[in-house]
């Protein structure tokens, strides 16, 4: 009897060795976010919370804030100088957030399906971190060099232009209301070029290379492997790309800031920046942090529908795999 009850275990405790693992709580790692969520609630959500009541008042910075309620906003719907500077706002879109991942697309493909195959993998690598380099270097350093080279007098683009005989296309590129637009739209394109490539070279790593090989089996070329292959296979690093570079191009001040100052009368002046003249320059704090508060909310619901549809065209992918 003693023996069946020591092997059937009767009335005695399990011992520790037979018990289960202890597993931690899901909570628990709250208390890693925790840092986190603080630095979040101490540098963005009440700065922005701060902001969006100074933007209710008329206030010059010091003193007591006088409550005008919504004359801020009703100002800003009407000032016709806030409409012109988000319309700049929709031309750096263009310049830093499409025409950087159209050329990134066709350089990232051209550098990883035709340069490291026929150049070797180092010289890419150089190629890519070249082009990267812009975004490596501060925004003032860039747009001090640029205010250099577009100089309208002893400037590097114009010298050159007059050496090769085309004088008469020298111009005043960051002094000319006509064109000044343009020529930061061109600076930034230059900056921001390197981040599209880099993401996308990166996607194509996972892209499996059966895909290419079949292709090319296929008779297929370069361009058509591109626009069959490596387009809808990198399609969420396209997404992403397209979303991070459009809300840096909404909220572009660096640039401006250093190259134009918003001018020549007004030519380049965006959002950010133009928040930025009524909060310092015109000491109209109030209005100032309307203005801020109208573009965050512009961003951040640009990010949730970008997000949003992601998420649809992620989803719609897997239902047609399944």
């Amino acid at each position: 009897m003693t023996v069946l009850a020591e092997r059937s275990g009767g009335g005695q405790a399990p011992s520790k060795a037979a018990r289960p693992p202890h597993r931690p709580r899901h909570n628990s790692y709250a208390l890693f976010l925790l840092p986190g969520g603080l630095a979040f609630l101490a540098v963005v959500v009440l700065p922005f919370l701060m902001n969006t009541g100074v933007s209710f008042t008329d206030w010059q910075g010091v003193g007591s804030p006088k409550w005008t309620g919504l004359d801020n906003y009703r100002r800003l719907l009407e000032d016709d100088a806030f409409w012109e500077s988000f319309r700049h706002s929709l031309a750096m879109v263009v310049a830093m957030a499409v025409l950087p991942t159209a050329v990134g697309l066709v350089l990232a493909a051209a550098l990883f399906d035709f340069v490291a195959k026929h150049f070797g993998s180092k010289t890419a690598a150089v190629l890519r971190a070249c082009f990267y380099l812009p975004q490596v270097l501060p925004i003032a350093v860039a747009g001090i060099v640029w205010s250099w080279i577009l100089a309208p007098e002893n400037g590097s683009l114009n010298e050159l232009l007059k050496a090769i005989g085309l004088g008469s296309l020298q111009q005043d590129w960051l002094g000319d209301p006509d064109i000044a637009l343009y020529s930061v739209m061109g600076v930034m394109v230059w900056v921001q070029i390197g981040f599209p490539l880099v993401v996308f070279m990166s996607g194509l790593q996972r892209v499996d290379p059966g895909l290419y090989e079949a292709a090319e089996l296929d008779g297929a070329g370069w361009w058509q492997r591109f626009w069959h292959v490596t387009l809808p296979q990198i399609r969420p690093e396209i997404y992403v790309v397209l979303l991070w570079c459009t809300i840096a191009a909404l909220k572009v001040f660096g640039a401006v800031y250093v190259l134009t100052k918003g001018g020549p009368g007004g030519a380049t002046n965006v959002p950010s920046y133009f928040s930025f003249q009524n909060f310092f320059e015109k000491t109209q704090v109030g209005y100032g942090s309307a203005v801020a508060t109208v573009l965050t909310v512009i961003i951040m619901a640009l990010a949730l529908v970008g997000l949003r549809l992601q998420t649809r065209a992620e989803d719609a992918e897997e239902g047609v795999a399944r």
